[in-house]
């Protein structure tokens, strides 16, 4: 049995969390404060996720777009995801909502601008 203790970042509070695993499969999670906890310590452990943001330069406008993942997308694609941001060529006008990039590296998810440009 190996165990993991993982930092809890859904909250303020921080909990160290511990996730008891046998091979992948996890047996326990404890020291969590809220449900919030146990679900954000099964999840780190069975496929980390992430939120990720980037500026993209804009054909039209002096400052670049904000963009950000609608959703997490898994922490093993963060690469190849701004491999792609980084080959758009977006030309203004953008809206903020806007899906920029859809389906980032078949994930399912889209990157959407933040602002309008």
């Amino acid at each position: 049995m190996t165990e993991r203790v993982i930092t809890c970042i859904n909250c303020p509070m921080g909990c160290r969390v511990t996730v008891r695993l046998e091979g992948s499969e996890i047996v326990d999670v404890s020291g969590y404060t809220c449900k919030r906890g146990d679900t954000y310590a099964r999840q780190e452990c069975v496929e980390p996720l992430r939120m990720v943001t980037a500026v993209i330069p804009v054909e039209g406008s002096v400052c670049p777009l904000s963009v950000k993942t609608a959703s997490p997308i898994p922490k093993a694609k963060i690469a190849e995801a701004m491999r792609a941001l980084g080959d758009l060529r977006l030309t203004a006008p953008i809206t903020a909502g806007t899906a920029v990039l859809k389906n980032v590296c078949g994930t399912g998810v889209d990157v959407i601008a933040t602002r309008t440009v």
